[in-house]
């Protein structure tokens, strides 16, 4: 039986990002240094093969397709657009010290939600959905390899459930540009609904 090959790629960087905002939502476009970090990776490291590539709409996940995959015209999923953080959006957590909201969502409340925001629990639902639809998509089609390029919390929240071996949110954290790659066995995915995470990606060319 074959396996099948899911890449997560995280986009590049925004200026936000590198102040340390909460930037959900929120739509600015990649840096003139994101842009550049994106070349310059995809000049010495290699991005996994993927004829398939599902895009968050945001302008920083479809920029990242044009830089790493442009042959490729993406599909957009609305879904895999990063948590709305409502009223924080644009706040670093800093400036939200001290909310006692925000210090019960930072502690990891399943009650706490942002003001005018997505609760996580809404989250969680929202890409476990799109995930597993895209998996049962793929190995209906008998598509084997695609690249998923979207936002480092849906990237870390996924692999946390999805991922084997086991790990938590924090632990799949990546920075700006790289992911993990993933390989699903129909039996094993349709058995128990997890998967092997088995490579950082890229790859520096010299290692492939």
């Amino acid at each position: 039986m074959k396996s099948y090959y899911i890449h997560f790629i995280r986009h590049g960087a925004i200026e936000e990002t590198n102040r340390g905002a909460y930037i959900g939502v929120t739509d600015p476009q990649l840096s003139e240094e994101g842009v550049r970090a994106l070349k310059e990776l995809d000049n010495t490291h290699k991005y996994p093969y993927a004829p398939v590539i599902f895009t968050s709409p945001l302008r920083r996940c479809t920029q990242t397709c044009e830089v790493l995959y442009p042959h490729v015209n993406p599909i957009v999923i609305d879904e895999l657009t990063e948590m709305n953080f409502g009223k924080w959006e644009g706040k670093t957590a800093e400036e939200l010290r001290g909310d006692p909201l925000f210090e019960s969502w930072l502690a990891g409340d399943e009650g706490a939600t942002p003001p005018q925001g997505e609760s996580n629990d809404d989250f969680t639902r929202r890409i476990c959905l799109v995930f597993q639809n895209i998996v049962d998509g793929l190995i209906k089609t008998g598509n084997t390899d695609c690249a998923i390029v979207t936002h480092g919390g849906i990237i870390m929240t996924l692999l946390a459930i999805y991922g084997i071996p086991q790990a938590k949110p924090f632990d799949w954290a990546c920075d700006n540009g790289y992911g993990f790659s993933m390989r699903i066995t129909p039996m094993l995915w349709q058995r128990d609904r997890v998967a092997e995470v088995y490579k950082l990606i890229p790859v520096k060319k010299e290692d492939d």
